[in-house]
Order: structure tokens, then sequence, then C-alpha cells
């Protein structure tokens, strides 16, 4: 590549970044907010906390739901199209669920809050687009910024339940949905800067420098998607990792805070551990992503097991020391943020250009589905045997990740997928 061609594929790069991490900042506090009351409006709809959970599961479900769609979409016509209909989908998502609040309805509640879920499922995409143009040195880097762009909305999203709740009442709506509604309007604006600003499509432009057609000339299948990440031990290793790094912090997280409160915890201190466990999520990512560039993904990959290992350890031996406990869920969450970062670095470069989106919307699927997966078998655990017995469960799933990496390293690096270049 000329050096002209250079500079100006890195000014599109960084126009990229700037574009992905603008909406993902913004679509974020959608996300964010609706996680805040979207658990106090299922309740208050039913008159029963036993049905408080299913908010938060029904947008898990959607986020699986709507992976391969836009995956497919992306892959037929390019990031901007995927991401873009990602965000409005979830904007639609967030009018008919302030409907169905208002009107008490809960099944039209919950068709929103599914709907809801196309935003997660973008703000996952979103990381991979990061990663079509960037340059294998700082491709770690570059996707790593996309995530580290979730922590704004995440930490400001639950704060706009005060300011939402003023601005419904002034229109005459429940107070609960006010949040709801800064969350739609995040996620329409997330979705016009995406269509206005991510021009020319980085997919489509890395299928353009490949030598690949830009438009793939038949729809894949996730069938063909599951087979291709079969054949490629390294976007197999991947997919595996981030799937179960998933449902390991899942299941963990999830029944944290019942069991801190079981142990006499005020919600201020059990709000604390949670803020803090989403902070070691996603404020770190881009040193872990300057990390996997420099070290390697499979050693970052591998780093990140070892660190929710100890997580594991530390909350299932915590008892009801609170302090102890929260030190574990930061644990959990910075092991998180390793595994995603690196893995999804892995998966990205392991595949060609015309082929990754359509591997990358099953990847989120799988790992949609392991996380909903570990948060419901996360109840029945800790009912069953207690919070220690979990953490030991979830353990093991760092174990089966370590043994396939280990077999991937062996392997000769033609033979495993991967591309010149670190590993």
């Amino acid at each position: 590549m000329s050096a002209p061609a250079a500079m100006d594929l890195a000014r599109l790069q960084r126009r990229t970044l700037v574009t992905l991490a603008l909406a993902q900042t913004i679509g974020g506090v959608g996300v964010g907010s609706a996680l805040s009351v979207g658990g106090l409006i299922a309740e208050e709809l039913t008159g029963s906390s036993s049905w408080a959970g299913t908010a938060t599961t029904t947008i898990t479900l959607g986020a699986a739901l709507f992976a391969l769609p836009l995956a497919g979409l992306a892959a037929r016509r390019g990031r901007r199209a995927g991401l873009g209909t990602g965000w409005f989908a979830a904007a639609l998502g967030g009018a008919i669920a302030v409907a169905g609040a208002s009107f008490a309805s809960f099944p039209l509640f919950l068709a929103g809050m599914a709907l809801f879920g196309s935003g997660s499922a973008t703000g996952l995409q979103s990381r991979y687009a990061a990663a079509d143009l960037a340059g294998e040195r700082t491709r770690g880097r570059d996707l790593s910024i996309v995530v580290w762009a979730t922590t704004v909305g995440s930490v400001a999203g639950p704060n706009l339940t005060g300011p939402g709740g003023v601005l419904a009442a002034r229109v005459g709506l429940p107070e609960l949905v006010g949040p709801l509604l800064f969350a739609t309007a995040g996620f329409l604006a997330a979705g016009l800067l995406t269509l206005v600003l991510l021009r020319p499509d980085p997919l489509l432009t890395a299928r353009r420098l490949a030598g690949a057609p830009a438009r793939p000339p038949r729809r894949g299948s996730p069938r063909a998607a599951w087979r291709l990440v079969a054949r490629t031990p390294r976007a197999a290793l991947a997919m595996a990792g981030m799937a179960l790094s998933h449902a390991v912090m899942v299941m963990v997280m999830t029944m944290t805070p019942v069991h801190m409160a079981h142990g006499g915890a005020e919600l201020d201190v059990i709000g604390l551990t949670i803020s803090l466990h989403i902070a070691g999520m996603y404020a770190l990512s881009p040193v872990v992503g300057r990390l996997a560039d420099r070290l390697g993904r499979v050693p970052v990959l591998v780093a990140g097991q070892a660190i929710l290992l100890c997580s594991t350890v530390v909350s299932g031996l915590a008892g009801h020391s609170h302090a102890v406990t929260t030190v574990g869920l930061v644990l959990l969450g910075l092991g998180w943020s390793f595994a995603l970062v690196s893995a999804s670095t892995l998966l990205a470069e392991s595949l060609e250009a015309d082929r990754r989106a359509d591997a990358q919307g099953l990847s989120d699927l799988v790992m949609n589905l392991c996380g909903a997966g570990g948060g419901a078998l996360s109840g029945v655990l800790v009912g069953a045997y207690g919070f220690g017995t979990l953490n030991a469960v979830a353990a093991t799933l760092t174990v089966v990740v370590v043994v396939l990496a280990a077999r991937t390293w062996r392997l000769p690096r033609a033979e495993a997928g991967e591309p010149a270049g670190r590993g």
C-alpha cells in the first residue's frame, strides 16, 4: 500500500472510531436507562417481585434474537445498515415499552423490552466494526475503544432515573417511564449518527481492499457460519472464550446482590458494588486492548480466565464480608473485559473480510444464550447449594477455555487459522 493510501486508510479508521464511540455512548445511555427501571416497571405492572427479573431476561433474549439478523444485514449491505437498523429497532422497542407501561399492559411492555434488546446486540456488534479496517498492531486497541465507550452509558443511564421521572410527570406519564423516554431518544440519535457519519462503510471498504466482492453473492446461513468457525480453530477458541466467560460473569453477577442482601448489606452498598463491577468490565478496556496487541490475543484470553478464576475463589470464600465480595466482583468484571476484548479481536482477524460478519453474529448469539442460561442456572444453584457452589461451578468453565487455548496454541499457525502477525 502506498504512503498516501495508508494515510487515507488511517484517517478513515479514525473517523470510523469516533463515529462508533459516539453512537455507542449515546446508545449505551439508552441501555443503562432501561436496566435501571425495567425490573421496577415489571414488578409494578404484575404486582409481584417474582416477575421483576423478566425485563432484564427479555432484553438479553432479545439481544440474542437480533444478533444473527443484524449480522446478516451487515454482511449483505455493510455495517452502516446493520448498526443503523439495530439502533432504530431499539428505539421502536422503547416506544412500545413506554406504551405498555402507560397502559398497564405487561405483555406489550415485554414486547418492547424484546425489541429493546436490539440495542444491546447493536452495541456488541459495534466493536467488530471498529476492527474491520484496523491494522494488525492496533486491532485490539481500536476494538477496545468502542468497548470503553460503553462505560459512559452504563454510568450515566441509571442516573437519569430522577430527571426522567420529572420529565414523565410533566407529560402526564408514569414516573418510571421517564428513563425509557431518554432511552428511546438515545437510540434514535445513535441510529442517525450511524447513518450519517459511518461513511464509507468500514466492512465494505475492507472487502474492497482485500479484493473480495463488496457484497457477497448470496446470503450466508447460520449453519454455514457455524461450519466456518468449527473448521477454524482460532475462531472456535474465540467464540468459546467469549461465550463461557460471559456465562461465568452473568452467573456470579446475577446472584451477588441477592447474596449480599441476605448478608445484611444496605442497598447503597450493593449499588456501589455493582457500579465497581461495571467499571471493571469497561473502564480498563483500552489497556486490555493494548495488551492484546502487544502480548497476543490468546495469552490475554488465558489471563482473563485466570482473573475470572481468582474472582470465583474470592467471591466463593467471601462469606458475608461485603468488602471481599466487592473485590471478587471487580475481578469478575476485569476478567470479562480481558476475555471479551481479546476473543473479539481474535475472531475478527481469524476470518476473511467477506465471511466474518455472519460468524460474528453467530458468536454474539451464542454468547447471549450462554449468558441467559447462566443467569437462569445461577438462581437454582444458589437456592439448592449456596453461593459458594455457584462460584465453584462457574470456575469450571474457565478451565474449559484454558484447555481449548492450550490445544489451539500447539497447532501450526496455518492450521490454526492464524494470520501473519501476533498470536
